[in-house]
């Protein structure tokens, strides 16, 4: 148990180094790597070598199965739960990181476990994981009331947040269709200008619709003084924006069949002249 726990904690340790945004590893490594039994990861490799295999083949499951069980911890302990303040002689992770990060990290934490298992198609768990939505997450709820966000800044939160899980679903598409690599990027530029122009939109309706026409409060994002396009570029800079964002997405479909590349145009361009 000892020395196969040690495999697995410097396997874990490995994992998930520390990135940008600090914050949000930070706190998914308090957790992982708090100590614990680990037996499931030991389960997990003692079953594999049980029938002849070597422990490297199951390592990547193990520390998933791991990774999951901490998730679970991690919410398990919050005020809505069980509301504890102490796991594994420490600070739970919302006393020490916040709610808001606690459950991100929780997040984080599942996503992770399916991408580090299926790491040769991470596609999809990474968008949705600490690299990608819950990345953008958590530097938006940072960046609320700070002056000095920049467009740089506000663009790393919203391909984070809202791009990457479209990418993934556009781009999954692609390689399941049998795309070639040149056509898999094409698809994925073309995704990634959507979801900016998806945010771009949602910033301008925002300011310029009620909330019966929203169908969603309006104004939310000037009374939580958050960065924004229109806060940053004007209104009419923003939808300058917007414009540029439909004609980079629509041009990385020329290279495709127009007749079967009709859908994503117009998708595009719906985006662009949603009214809610």
């Amino acid at each position: 148990m000892l020395t196969k726990a040690d495999r697995v904690n410097a396997a874990l340790d490995q994992s998930i180094p520390l990135a940008h945004p600090i914050k949000i590893h930070e706190a998914m490594r308090y957790s992982l790597l708090a100590g614990g039994k680990r037996v499931r990861p030991v389960l997990c490799l003692a079953a594999c070598e049980m029938v002849g295999g070597d422990e490297s083949l199951a390592l990547p499951m193990a520390c998933a199965t791991e990774m999951i069980h901490t998730m679970s911890l991690i919410h398990d302990d919050l005020p809505c739960m069980d509301n504890d303040d102490l796991r594994r002689g420490l600070p739970t992770n919302h006393k020490k990181y916040g709610e808001d990060t606690a459950i991100l990290a929780g997040d984080a934490l599942l996503s992770f476990s399916f991408e580090h298992v299926a790491v040769r198609t991470p596609e999809l768990g990474s968008a949705v994981g600490s690299a990608g939505l819950v990345a953008g997450q958590i530097v938006d709820i940072a960046s609320e009331g700070d002056e000095d966000v920049t467009l740089e800044d506000l663009e790393y939160i919203h391909i984070h947040k809202t791009a990457r899980l479209l990418e993934a679903a556009v781009v999954c598409g692609a390689i399941l269709g049998g795309a070639d690599d040149e056509s898999v990027e094409r698809a994925r530029r073309y995704s990634r200008c959507v979801g900016l122009l998806f945010q771009v939109v949602d910033d301008i309706l925002d300011v310029t619709k009620s909330s019966e026409e929203l169908g969603k409060t309006a104004g939310k994002d000037l009374a939580s003084d958050k960065a924004t396009y229109p806060k940053l570029l004007g209104l009419e800079g923003a939808r300058r924006f917007a414009a540029e964002l439909v004609d980079r997405a629509n041009g990385e479909l020329a290279g495709f069949d127009p007749a079967k590349a009709a859908p994503l145009y117009h998708f595009a361009n719906y985006i662009a002249t949603r009214q809610n």
